[in-house]
């Protein structure tokens, strides 16, 4: 057995261990770095990791991520997510099933604004849940619709996961965003499309037929502006990347100042918002700069010991066929998601997996964006899946963290039917990079 394929054995085993025994991520990564430096290479090169740390963590693009998360959580705390959900109720409280599907619109829209995965499922686990349970709908589907529209963020541009990818792989962050928008919008119809086949097929779990909201059409033309302003965000933030005004840490910069004065437009600007927002972001942004400093730390010492070399000619050299490989991937990261975080997964994983694909003939964009519905489907994924536990953080005492786990299994098979076909028909990605981008 060469070095490099015991170097790996233990590396990832022991990585494994040590997450297992609920030791934090950050922690577990820096650790095992420093130890395995210690034994397979040169205590001198411990020195290099702080100097490695700041290059990575004050770059430029990075500052995209505290800016995003800022944006994110001033949207939260100022409460535009209850006049969304307003105008949703207005708009599609009479289908069966609708209070689910407009919970499902909103993440969508909470997505293109917000670019993390918390922001909505919290605010609408807070507002949604018991708003649909009072109404007669099943845990499963108030609780599932929340849990998987929440995940949206991962996907839809802003996404700060893409950020990470598209940083640590070299792939242009613009196109990652062009290319998310079509799975995003695929993802998010299969879930309305689901919610609406269970309001027809098992009217019980929607509370029965439907009460009429009683609004004239005036009233339900005025609600529309609960959504006015938050689109104006989404078209600020997107527009400036997509259309090449603004770098993403610009555009980031432009969002979290829309969301200030949106927030600000509608009174919600009060210190006490203020201060939370800023101390939520610090919070968050901490813990994710941690990750990437412990995962980039474990990937560059993978990498300089020429292990991920020999993985990817060990690969490229089966006699096998390049679908199976990258089915195997996708397995392979789909696993990962259960039980590590995105960032961890994506600075580990990506370096090794997009030569490979590459070297294949795939598109880096299209395997990009493939990758990251892994990634969103790991938020959702049992047993750690984040959102599993924002939701039991925020849904009241008479859902159970069973009724959660049972609730996102129909929305998880949704997800690997859109994985699915986005690998079938690649256009699916491919089509608005391509028109964009050229």
């Amino acid at each position: 057995m060469s070095e490099q394929a015991l170097l790996t054995i233990l590396l990832f085993g022991s990585m494994i261990t040590v997450l297992g025994l609920g030791v934090p991520i950050a922690i577990a990564l820096g650790g095992l770095t420093v130890v395995f430096i210690h034994f397979f290479w040169s205590d001198a090169a411990i020195n290099l990791l702080p100097v490695r740390s700041f290059a990575v963590t004050s770059s430029f693009e990075y500052l995209a991520v505290p800016l995003f998360v800022l944006m994110a959580t001033v949207l939260q705390r100022s409460k535009i997510a209850e006049d969304m959900y307003d105008t949703m109720q207005v708009l599609f409280g009479r289908l069966r099933g609708g209070l689910a599907v407009g919970t499902i619109v909103i993440c969508t829209i909470f997505a293109a604004m917000a670019g993390i995965s918390g922001a909505a499922t919290i605010a609408m686990g807070v507002i949604a849940i018991p708003a649909m349970l009072a109404r007669g709908y099943s845990k499963g589907l108030a609780v599932g619709s929340v849990a998987a529209g929440g995940s949206l963020g991962i996907l839809i541009p802003p996404s700060i996961t893409m950020i990470v990818y598209g940083l640590v792989t070299g792939t242009s962050i613009g196109q990652l965003y062009a290319g998310g928008v079509g799975p995003g919008l695929l993802i998010a119809g299969l879930f309305s499309l689901w919610i609406l086949f269970c309001g027809w097929r098992w009217p019980e779990t929607v509370g029965g037929i439907p009460e009429d909201t009683g609004l004239p059409r005036p009233s339900k033309l005025k609600a529309l502006r609960g959504i006015v302003l938050p689109f104006v965000l989404i078209v600020l933030v997107l527009g400036s990347i997509l259309g090449g005004y603004a770098s993403i840490s610009e555009s980031a910069a432009v969002g979290a100042a829309g969301a200030m004065l949106l927030a600000a437009l509608r009174g919600q600007m009060t210190g006490k918002v203020m201060g939370e927002a800023l101390q939520e972001t610090l919070s968050l942004s901490c813990m994710i700069f941690w990750i990437i400093i412990g995962a980039s730390a474990l990937a560059n010492f993978y990498t300089a010991m020429g292990a991920a070399r020999v993985i990817e000619e060990a690969v490229l050299g089966l006699d096998a066929n390049p679908w199976i490989i990258l089915i195997c991937m996708q397995l392979t990261l789909l696993v990962m998601g259960m039980v590590l975080d995105s960032t961890g997964i994506i600075l580990i994983t990506a370096p090794i997996f997009l030569p490979i694909a590459s070297a294949l003939g795939f598109d880096p964009v299209w395997f990009g964006v493939l990758y990251i519905i892994n990634m969103e489907m790991g938020f959702l994924s049992p047993p750690f899946g984040y959102n599993l536990f924002y939701i039991r953080a925020v849904a009241p005492k008479s859902v159970r963290m069973v009724d959660i786990y049972r609730s996102v299994v129909p929305f998880l098979l949704l997800m690997l039917i859109a994985l699915a076909l986005c690998m079938i028909f690649p256009g699916i990605v491919t089509w608005l990079p391509d028109q964009l981008f050229g």
